[in-house]
């Protein structure tokens, strides 16, 4: 089940069925299933409480996902900060809801086991994300 949440922001504009889908497929795609999966839109003040609080990290950041997987089973909470998904759409010069896809997609292949913090590890997450997108039409 995934839900869709917010704290002290608006919910953004995302179709809940076809995005539920599509993480899905995408979680099919690394060979799991969906179990409980919590989005939690926030701003940029509650990411960072989030990131002092739970991971000593002094900085803003678009996604933290807490990773509650279960073998083949992915569920997770994954705070997005909306203020920086705009902000880096801004910067890369992308529109704010494809890069609010590439966020959302970003916590699941987390959970599906992707890292992007290693050697190489980055422009794998980048291929895998673009693959995702491309599943929703979405070409970068």
């Amino acid at each position: 089940m995934i839900t869709y949440n917010t704290d002290g922001v608006k919910m953004p504009d995302i179709k809940r069925r076809e995005n539920t889908a599509w993480v899905k497929s995408v979680a099919s795609a690394h060979g799991k299933k969906v179990g409980e999966i919590a989005y939690i839109f926030v701003d940029d003040e509650k990411i960072l409480e989030v990131n002092r609080q739970y991971l000593q990290h002094d900085y803003y950041t678009d996604i933290i996902t807490f990773d509650y997987t279960d073998g083949d089973i992915i569920s997770g909470d994954l705070f997005v900060s909306l203020d920086t998904v705009r902000t880096n759409a801004e910067q890369m010069g992308v529109p704010y809801q494809q890069e609010l896809r590439r966020v959302i997609i970003h916590g699941i292949l987390h959970l599906c086991g992707i890292n992007d913090k290693g050697p190489g590890e980055r422009a794998v997450m980048e291929e895998e994300e673009n693959r995702a997108l491309a599943m929703l039409g979405i070409r970068k």
